[in-house]
């Protein structure tokens, strides 16, 4: 937890939970809605920190003793409510650590903060029960629910939390992160950043994952030879595909990053705003003997494969009709 400073992006909530420090308007409760890996728990972490700094300022001091105990997750007023059934947070965890807890004054700090993650998980008796602490709250409960569906709390939930939407961050601030402390090149930042589409753990992740490295460089591959490739091959490129069959809507995203690059530098020649710039002969070469509407096709192929997949559609199937695709444009 490296406090506020260390967040990338989601300046207007990082703004909002500042001033309202400042102007010692915290609410009672708040959801953080947002994609896995978006943030949600740096942003949590790093305001219940700042409400419990010795400092009581809108910024976690990260030296005080209240700071570093919230730095190690021992601070004694900072809760994270745990739960034993992996897709439940059931009313059992909500009574016994969030209800029969709350009238409990704070033992060191100023507030007493919960920090839900996957509050979606809540089922309704849960939520029922938490609502009863949101209707009436101890003047120093904070409640922090942290989801990726908002939609699946009861609407008297939602009428009584302050909704923080975390929105997508910027490419180039990514990039920028992403080359500081990792120490990566321009080109495979910029794959990263716009492979994870906003979503800066997400781009952490693909930064460090040999894994990501190898769906890159085979895909990288799949493209160059299929236009190449006899009928009669193609049933090898299905099975060397199916080794990434549980990460194929990401062997497809990536599929699209290289055809929207083709399709780009055919209409700009624009070498500058490629994201595979390392790739810029072959996709000058691939520009050059693909029409507008042959890449249209391709890209809408694309779409249809994961749809595709989604719908259970069989495997080799999907993954052959979008080679031909590719191949006949």
């Amino acid at each position: 937890m490296a406090g506020f400073s260390g967040i990338i992006g989601h300046e207007s909530i990082i703004g909002h939970m500042k001033k309202s420090i400042a102007a010692d308007k915290v609410t009672h409760a708040y959801i953080l809605h947002g994609e896995d890996k978006s943030g949600k728990m740096m942003l949590a972490e790093a305001f219940a920190a700042a409400l419990q700094c010795d400092t009581g300022g809108p910024e976690p001091c990260l030296q005080c003793h209240s700071c570093k105990q919230a730095i190690s997750r021992n601070h004694p007023d900072i809760i994270y409510i745990q739960h034993n059934k992996p897709n439940t947070i059931s009313v059992e965890d909500i009574r016994q650590q969030l209800n029969n807890t709350a009238a409990v004054r704070p033992y060191a700090g100023k507030y007493k903060i919960y920090i839900v993650d996957e509050a979606e998980k809540m089922n309704v008796q849960a939520q029922n029960a938490l609502l009863k602490t949101i209707e009436e709250p101890p003047e120093y409960a904070v409640i922090l629910l942290l989801t990726t569906n908002a939609e699946a709390f009861l609407p008297t939930i939602l009428s009584r939390c302050m909704m923080l939407r975390l929105q997508a961050v910027s490419d180039d601030k990514m990039i920028s992160f992403l080359m500081k402390q990792y120490q990566i090149p321009d080109y495979q930042a910029e794959i990263c950043a716009a492979f994870a589409q906003g979503n800066v753990g997400k781009a952490i992740d693909l930064a460090n994952s040999k894994d990501f490295n190898g769906l890159k460089d085979d895909m990288l591959e799949t493209v160059k030879r299929v236009r190449d490739l006899e009928v009669y091959e193609l049933a090898e490129a299905v099975k060397r595909i199916s080794v990434f069959k549980l990460e194929i809507n990401d062997y497809f995203d990536l599929m699209m990053i290289w055809y929207r690059d083709v399709l780009l530098f055919k209409a700009t020649a624009d070498v500058n705003r490629l994201i595979f710039k390392d790739e810029v002969y072959e996709i000058k070469s691939q520009a050059s003997k693909s029409s507008y509407e042959g890449i249209e096709l391709i890209l809408d192929a694309l779409q249809k494969a994961k749809a595709r997949i989604r719908a259970n559609v069989n495997f080799e199937l999907v993954v052959e009709l979008l080679l031909l695709t590719i191949k006949e444009n």
